[in-house]
């Protein structure tokens, strides 16, 4: 089986950078992947991802090296199932709240003894390799999202599950959780109760021997994530890239020829 290049980073001493595809296109995935990330993840639980696209997805991602990851949508045994069947060499699993729902999720994603995961590679025995049932415990990587006051609350539990790679820290939802509305939406958080909550799930998960990722809005928070001493660093993804780079480039051109957008309003028609 063709080894897992987060799990030999790690083993290397080394953090993962990993991207985030959103946008259901092959071709998208494919330039991504081309970029330099350790790991890419698709994102079918908020992108615009179904699961035959993030099938091909998967396909324009493996020649290149990077790790493909899924998000799947929730905590749900043929969507988990089926990210791996397709070739996902990690699973990420949003909203865990507590043990029993980590030992779900682990279940999921390992092979019998360890789990109750179907045997059933379709794709992924072309991606890997014909032994990927004999090696694929070990190198897929499970995360439990953790973005809950109940998940804070219960992260010992959590973090001790076993099977469990890691967790991975949803900013956004955390801080909703937390603090209601008080502050903006968002990732990169700077509010000291919201990065002392950060800081005490990595200090709890790298207690109990697991690995911790955290999903950032810029480079520059990744980096410091990092330095905290984060495993995994999500940074931006493809929807923000683009919006930013064409953002960029048509500012700069108002500004070198001195025009303003032309705003089209449509009222009843095309």
């Amino acid at each position: 089986m063709i080894n897992s290049n987060v799990k030999r980073l790690w083993a290397e001493g080394h953090s993962v950078l990993n991207g985030w595809l959103s946008v259901a296109s092959p071709f998208t995935a494919e330039i991504m992947a081309a970029q330099g990330y350790d790991a890419l993840t698709i994102d079918i639980q908020h992108g615009l991802v179904g699961y035959e696209t993030a099938t091909t997805m998967l396909q324009a991602m493996r020649a290149s090296g990077v790790t493909p990851m899924v998000r799947v949508p929730w905590l749900s045994p043929g969507d988990i199932m089926k990210a791996l069947d397709a070739g996902a060499w990690g699973i990420i699993c949003p909203m865990i709240n507590n043990g029993e729902e980590a030992r779900q999720l682990v279940s999921c994603v390992r092979y019998p003894p360890l789990g109750s995961r179907s045997f059933g590679p379709t794709r992924v025995t072309f991606a890997a390799g014909p032994d990927y049932g004999q090696h694929a415990d070990s190198e897929v990587v499970c995360f439990a999202m953790i973005e809950t006051a109940e998940a804070v609350e219960k992260i010992e539990e959590i973090v001790r599950t076993p099977g469990l790679d890691g967790i991975y820290i949803g900013p956004a939802d955390l801080t909703l959780a937390l603090t209601g509305r008080r502050y903006r939406t968002g990732f990169d958080r700077e509010e000291p109760e919201i990065i002392d909550a950060i800081r005490h799930i990595l200090d709890r998960a790298h207690a109990a021997g697991i690995r911790a990722g955290l999903h950032n809005g810029s480079p520059e928070y990744a980096a410091r994530a990092v330095e905290w001493g984060f495993d995994l660093v999500t940074v931006s993804n493809d929807v923000q890239l683009l919006r930013g780079a064409a953002a960029a480039s048509a500012t700069r051109f108002r500004q070198l020829t001195g025009t303003a957008p032309q705003a089209k309003v449509q009222q009843g028609g095309y």
